[in-house]
């Protein structure tokens, strides 16, 4: 006959030891049931609801149900905090929550893209954060705002050194001004302040003058005897007579050929139509086309043509007849491939 006086403490001890494991499951095992990391994205309009909707796609359902758990018993849906939260394979409930609770998220790395526009530079870096491309639209055309930064709408693409940054995901429109003010002003440390100078040129205007030169070449090597040709009409009181600029006084950066009629567009930015650099940059100009222009060579050419063998180089020359020739080779390789 079954003793239960002595079976008791064994059923007992087998009870604690299923409670002790389903604690252990649904708090400290791995939650994920991916191999690799995951990231959670926690939005504004983010409940306690869709948050564990959204952990479902990620994780066990032990995972989420241990999250919820502790979620919902310390008063989380009204302390939600939005972000970018990496699920790692090896993390349990309880430390997952815990990054949940304490806003504890991981950095997005946001490399600014060498865009023509601010209005391409909002919808870009919109994709990678949680702000919208009209949010961000409405801070940097706002004149008010940008003067917290000693910039304008014209200029506050200068602010954009097109390098990578870690960011937080939920990070606002003035935030995100204020760091790209603050990198801006350590890119411009006192060497390339001083080269600036030395020059005669702001920050601003070696952005500006970088812009049009990124755009004229992808031939890195190629910038600095560009930078050296347009600062020798900048000093001589020349146009630049830059073809960049007029496409971006049309608006259109399709165009493969200038025609003399486009020449006459009435634009502050058209170069050929105005003396000296335009108001701001015509693009987020790259690092190279930035150090081009601080390290310039010296030369004493003015004039310059794209090579009629479409390398994407040019050739240079210090007198007008010679600069004929260069235009008339290339225009007639432009024919010959029947490029309007």
């Amino acid at each position: 006959m079954l003793n239960f006086k002595k079976l008791y403490p064994w059923g007992l001890g087998a009870f604690i030891i299923a409670i002790l494991g389903t604690i252990v499951l649904y708090t400290f095992a791995p939650a994920s049931r991916l191999s690799d990391s995951a990231f959670l994205y926690i939005d504004a309009d983010d409940d306690i609801d869709s948050i564990a909707a959204k952990l479902d796609t990620i994780c066990h359902p032990y995972g989420t149900a241990g999250i919820m758990t502790m979620a919902r018993h310390t008063g989380y849906a009204d302390h939600i905090r939005s972000g970018r939260y990496e699920i790692k394979p090896s993390e349990g409930a309880f430390f997952i929550y815990r990054h949940l609770r304490n806003g504890h998220q991981s950095a997005v790395k946001l490399t600014i893209p060498p865009v023509r526009t601010t209005e391409r530079l909002a919808e870009a870096l919109s994709t990678k954060l949680m702000m919208t491309k009209d949010d961000l639209m409405d801070y940097l055309t706002d004149n008010d705002s940008l003067a917290l930064y000693k910039t304008d709408t014209t200029n506050v693409i200068c602010l954009f050194i097109p390098n990578t940054y870690e960011i937080y995901w939920n990070i606002t429109p003035k935030q995100l001004l204020r760091r790209m003010s603050d990198e801006s002003k350590a890119f411009w440390n006192g060497t390339r302040a001083a080269q600036a100078q030395s020059l005669g040129l702001t920050p601003e205007e070696v952005i500006t003058l970088a812009s049009i030169i990124d755009e004229e070449t992808a031939n890195d090597a190629e910038k600095p005897m560009i930078a050296g040709m347009y600062y020798n009409r900048l000093r001589k009181g020349m146009p630049l007579q830059a073809d960049p600029t007029v496409k971006y006084a049309l608006g259109d950066f399709s165009l493969k050929r200038i025609y003399n009629n486009m020449l006459k567009t009435v634009s502050p930015y058209n170069t050929y139509m105005n003396v000296g650099l335009p108001p701001g940059p015509i693009r987020i100009p790259t690092i190279a086309g930035i150090e081009a222009v601080l390290n310039m060579t010296r030369h004493d050419y003015i004039y310059m043509c794209a090579k009629e063998d479409f390398s994407g180089s040019h050739n240079f020359a210090r007198t007008y007849q010679e600069h004929l020739e260069n235009a008339a080779k290339y225009s007639a390789a432009l024919n010959a491939r029947k490029i309007k």
